[in-house]
């Protein structure tokens, strides 16, 4: 019975250490990989790192969920960025059906906190592409803009080291509010450091995302950004729409080609695979004029080449600098890399009896394009923020749009989705039919023409 007793004993007293052990045992840490250093010491860059406990957790729980999925995530296309590129959402709420994304972003982060992490989070898997929205968090830790532009070149010289072919799209910083600790000045400012960081460079595009979203006074909009920070549904689907034209022209999405039939009596001016019907013809005395005068006493003149002989793109799916380009029955005007290049495509034709011509146009954000009648040019671009018809009902900003232009007895009727854009637009006796390219990304479809009796 003593023996009995004692055995029971010393296992009642290992079961209560056992149960205490349990109790107190510490759940094992992330791996130290994926946690803030302790110091700066030795890191890349300068300005805030943020070491909050909140955003410590928050930094290594989504590091090290992403580390388990380095394989699976291979040449996704990565979206990099702090918490508004969080919120979007692992899949980007499906704003991109059929792409293989992940996001990388993380709540409260900085520019010199994505440079911390760029090896493990991105570079380890190979993207297919990466777009970059960083940089508003500097700003409430009172980084100066200056330090914040000098992080983001680090972060592309990475990108580009590991893939100088990988294309990068760079959206501007979102507006916010002086409330936010994030006022309109700085923002612009550093959305210029920005733009002169990646000016020339055809690796990264530059998406004009501050005019998308910014109210008259620079600031957010309250029904887009209900906290001035972050966007609702509404601003993410506008995000959204900005990117498309690019991705498409990526060949991420919309890679199918546009089927179309013509309507009867019209015949197709561009046949949606290649550049056949259209070329550069010699730039006008009155352009070089212009050009010229232009440059003379403008310091932000868009870059203006001079065409001396005409030359054809029969059979090209490209022209020859890459600034128009037919793809899946688009003509696209690529983002020049200088972001601002005025270059005109022409039709090989001319067209001296009266005509209807129409076509579908879609713009990235304060695009400029325009679309020549024999000569003279109407304007076209993102109408409500660049202009110049910026009070039209029917626009839809990042979608297609129709233009319709009837030209009778020297004088053209233009619409924009059945908005009349000029009614008695001045156009001579004959000529041919142009795109011009400027600022920013524009997309032509379904160019089609009716000559009239």
């Amino acid at each position: 019975m003593k023996s009995f007793t004692r055995r029971f004993f010393c296992l009642f007293q290992a079961l209560v250490v056992l149960a205490a052990f349990g109790q107190t045992a510490p759940s094992p840490s992330p791996d130290a990989r994926w946690e803030i250093p302790f110091t700066d010491d030795g890191l890349p860059g300068a300005g805030p790192i943020r070491r909050a406990d909140w955003f410590r957790k928050t930094w290594a729980e989504r590091r090290a969920s992403w580390g388990r999925r380095v394989q699976q995530d291979q040449r996704a296309l990565v979206f990099l960025g702090d918490s508004i590129t969080q919120g979007w959402g692992d899949d980007m709420r499906g704003s991109f059906a059929g792409v293989k994304v992940a996001n990388r972003g993380i709540s409260g982060d900085t520019t010199r906190g994505v440079l911390i992490r760029m090896d493990d989070d991105v570079i380890a898997l190979d993207p297919a592409g990466v777009v970059i929205l960083i940089g508003t968090n500097d700003l409430e830790d009172d980084a100066d803009p200056e330090t914040i532009a000098a992080n983001l070149k680090l972060i592309l010289a990475k990108l580009k080291a590991h893939n100088p072919k990988m294309p990068i799209l760079l959206c501007q910083v979102f507006p916010s509010s002086e409330s936010k600790k994030r006022p309109a000045a700085k923002i612009k400012k550093l959305n210029q450091l920005y733009a002169a960081a990646v000016r020339g460079d055809a690796q990264v595009i530059l998406l004009e995302t501050w005019p998308l979203f910014a109210n008259a006074q620079g600031n957010a909009k309250p029904e887009e950004f209900p906290d001035l920070l972050h966007p609702n549904e509404i601003g993410y689907a506008k995000w959204a729409a900005a990117l498309r034209p690019i991705l498409a022209t990526l060949d991420f999405v919309e890679t199918e080609p546009d089927v179309f039939t013509v309507e009867p009596g019209f015949e197709s001016l561009f046949n949606g695979h290649d550049l056949t019907g259209w070329g550069y013809r010699p730039t006008l005395e009155s352009e070089i004029r212009d050009a010229k005068h232009w440059q003379e006493t403008d310091p932000k003149t868009a870059n203006w080449p001079i065409v001396t002989k005409a030359v054809q793109f029969d059979g090209l799916t490209s022209s020859p600098d890459g600034r128009y380009v037919a793809k899946h029955g688009r003509l696209i005007v690529t983002t020049p890399p200088e972001f601002r290049k005025v270059q005109k495509l022409s039709t090989t034709r001319e067209f001296p009896r009266d005509f209807i011509l129409k076509l579908e146009f879609r713009a990235t954000p304060d695009a400029d394009s325009g679309i020549f009648i024999r000569e003279p040019q109407l304007q076209c671009r993102d109408y409500i923020i660049a202009g110049p018809y910026k009070k039209l009902q029917h626009y839809k900003a990042g979608d297609w749009n129709e233009i319709v232009i009837t030209v009778h007895g020297g004088q053209a009727l233009c619409a924009c989705n059945g908005e009349v854009l000029e009614s008695a637009f001045k156009v001579p006796a004959t000529g041919p039919i142009g795109l011009e390219g400027d600022r920013g990304q524009m997309e032509y479809r379904r160019i089609r023409i009716q000559e009239l009796p």
